[in-house]
C-alpha cells in the first residue's frame, strides 16, 4: 500500500499506484471522495492523521461513480462513522449490482496490455473483484453540496450514466473520477486521457466540456498522479489522445 500524501491544505490522496481515493477537510469535518477497493480500509486513519482529524470527523462519502474500484470502503466508512454515501441516482442500480455495466468498446483490446492483467490481479488480491453492494445512497444533484468542503457536483456522464465530478473551489481541487485519468490503468500510458470501459465513449468525451473552464490548481483523477496545469490543459490533452486513438466521438 502507498503512504497517504498531503496534496494541499486539507486535501489527502490515498490508495496505490492502481487507484486513488481522497480526503477533503475543512472546519466542519471531512469528506471522503471515492472509496477505492475493500482492502484499502486501513489507509483511512493514517490519512486522517495527516490533517489532524479522526474517524469521527468524517461526515460524507462522495462517489464519482459506482464502479467497484471506487466504492470499496464506502460501506465500512458509513458503518463506522455514520457518514452518508452520496451517489448520482443514475448509478444507483449499478452500485446495488456491484458496479456491473456494459462498455461500448471491446475489452479484448485492453487485455492485450500487461498493465491490464496487473490491475485485475491487484483488484483480486484487494477485494475489488467482488466489491460490496452499496445501497441506501443519497442522490446527488448538480450544484452545491452541503458537506465538508462545500463542493459543487458536476454531472459528467459517459464512463457511467451517473458519473459526477466534484469541484472544491476553496481547496483549488477538482475530482474527476474516471472522466480523465493521468495513468491509463490498462495501458500504462501517462498524461491526461479518457478512460477505457465507458458505457458511452462519445458521451464521456462530450462531458470533458463540463470541466474545462473551471479554476482548479489540482485535477485529481481516479487513476494516476495529480495534474497541476489546470483543467483546460488536461481536457485538451485528453481530446488529442482520444482522437489519435480513433475513439468514437473524438
Amino acid at each position: 500500500m502507498s503512504q497517504p500524501e498531503l496534496l494541499a491544505d486539507g486535501v489527502v490522496r490515498l490508495g496505490t499506484r492502481f487507484v486513488n481515493w481522497y480526503l477533503v477537510a475543512d472546519d466542519t469535518g471531512v469528506t471522503v471522495v471515492d472509496a477505492g477497493v475493500p482492502r484499502y480500509r486501513p489507509q483511512l486513519e493514517p490519512g486522517l492523521d495527516l490533517i489532524g482529524r479522526q474517524s469521527g470527523d468524517v461526515k460524507a462519502v462522495l462517489l464519482t461513480h459506482a464502479d467497484g474500484d471506487h466504492t470499496g470502503v464506502a460501506n465500512a466508512v458509513h458503518d463506522e462513522t455514520g457518514a452518508a454515501i452520496h451517489l448520482h441516482p443514475d448509478d444507483a442500480e449499478s452500485a446495488r449490482s456491484r458496479g456491473k455495466k456494459k462498455a461500448d468498446e471491446s475489452m479484448a483490446a485492453e487485455l492485450k496490455h500487461l498493465t491490464a492483467w496487473q490491475l485485475f490481479g491487484h483488484f483480486t488480491v484487494n477485494g475489488g473483484a467482488r466489491p460490496p453492494v452499496v445501497d441506501n445512497t443519497i442522490s446527488i444533484t448538480a450544484g452545491a453540496m452541503d458537506v465538508p468542503g462545500r463542493p459543487v457536483a458536476i454531472p459528467t456522464p459517459g464512463h457511467t450514466p451517473g458519473h459526477t465530478a466534484f469541484h472544491f473551489a476553496d481547496h483549488g481541487a477538482l475530482f474527476v473520477g474516471d472522466l480523465i485519468c493521468t495513468w491509463h490503468p490498462t495501458r500504462g500510458r501517462l498524461g491526461p486521457q479518457t478512460m477505457a470501459f465507458n458505457v458511452s465513449t462519445p458521451q464521456s468525451i462530450q462531458s470533458l466540456g463540463e470541466i474545462e473552464n473551471l479554476d482548479a490548481k489540482l485535477v485529481l483523477p481516479g487513476h494516476g498522479d495529480p495534474w497541476t496545469e489546470g483543467p483546460a490543459a488536461a481536457v485538451a490533452r485528453a481530446r488529442v489522445t482520444a482522437k489519435a486513438d480513433g475513439r468514437p466521438g473524438a
